[in-house]
């Protein structure tokens, strides 16, 4: 691993969004797991509802609990926690209200999901809330003064960083400026209160927003846009994740020519012969073909690549897994982002 200083020291929320289809909570379970290694202790939240970092760490579906799901190379674990609206909801009545009972009720009749759905920002301020709770949640003293006598230092966080798999970039600003949502719903009382105790971390320096995208047209305009949006918003943008990146599998020069439409067909017919394939010309024609789109793509992304430096922020590449992402391609893809310098 290269001796590259970590990009981000000092942020301990990581916002990850992205456009459906890049591999958005790939990335964030990839990044937890290059946070935590070495010995550190780190929190995935999902908040979508989809079970994808379930599935990713091949483990049941997350309960609204915390839970470990992976060890980190070099020491470390990986804890990941599914928020569901109407459980944080009840967990927010019982804290501040001591109404947990009533809740319940409630949620029998159906009035959370019906208060959730015509205010919408409520629900963004309870799903942020849990992992920005997550962020400022402190080792009980009681602990820290057994595990460190004689101190009257604060107590250590209980994650030393927590990823939130956040919705898609589309949506990101205005779910992560739960200030403005709840705005026209309460202006004073518990939940405007809460609400600004959860824009206190989503603004200050340790929370940062990463972009997920590919080197394709319309996932790395959505990311640009996305990067203006939130900076627009005053929050922190981090660094931009380029997923399933493939290599050139051919020298510059040969890329260059094969561009413009300038194949040698004739010695690529003589290869095919001295395979002893049939049909030389017909799948010499068909390799042509093949070279030139080939080509053609790898200067596309070249010119993607350009735009997406053009937002001044880290970059990131991953590669493309061929054989899938399991448990063992989640530990290769947080090796590369360690070795790129994001953890």
């Amino acid at each position: 691993m290269s001796a590259r200083e970590r990009d981000w020291d000092g942020v301990r929320l990581h916002v990850v969004t992205g456009k459906g289809g890049t591999g958005k909570t790939t990335l964030a379970a990839s990044l937890a797991l290059a946070l935590a290694s070495g010995g550190r202790r780190v929190l995935l939240v999902e908040v979508e509802g989809r079970q994808g970092v379930a599935q990713l760490f091949d483990c049941p579906p997350l309960p609204y609990e915390e839970r470990r799901v992976a060890v980190a190379p070099r020491g470390g674990e990986v804890h990941a926690l599914a928020v569901d609206p109407e459980a944080a909801l009840l967990e927010y009545l019982e804290m501040f209200y001591g109404l947990r009972r009533a809740g319940e009720v409630l949620t029998r009749f159906g009035v959370i999901d019906f208060a959730t759905t015509i205010a919408p920002g409520v629900r963004d301020v309870l799903l942020t809330g849990k992992a920005t709770e997550a962020v400022r949640r402190r080792v009980r003293r009681d602990r820290a003064r057994r595990d460190a006598p004689g101190t009257d230092a604060p107590a250590p966080f209980v994650y030393d960083a927590v990823v939130m798999d956040a919705p898609p970039t589309g949506r990101i600003a205005q779910f992560l400026n739960v200030n403005a949502e709840v705005a026209g719903l309460a202006r004073s009382g518990p939940i405007r209160n809460h609400a600004d105790r959860v824009m206190e971390v989503i603004r200050s320096a340790e929370t940062v927003v990463h972009f997920a995208t590919l080197l394709e047209e319309m996932p790395a305009q959505e990311c640009l846009d996305g990067i203006a949006e939130v900076a627009g918003a005053g929050l922190n943008v981090g660094g931009v994740l380029v997923n399933m990146v493939r290599p050139p599998l051919l020298d510059p020069d040969t890329l260059a020519r094969a561009a413009l439409g300038e194949t040698d067909t004739a010695a690529l017919v003589q290869g095919v012969k001295a395979a002893g394939l049939e049909h030389p010309e017909e799948i010499a024609r068909g390799l042509a073909d093949e070279l030139v789109g080939h080509a053609l793509r790898v200067r596309l992304e070249s010119d993607v690549r350009d735009r997406l430096a053009s937002a001044g922020r880290p970059r990131y590449e991953l590669p493309l897994l061929t054989d899938g992402v399991d448990l063992a391609g989640l530990y290769r893809l947080a090796e590369t982002l360690r070795d790129q310098g994001a953890a």
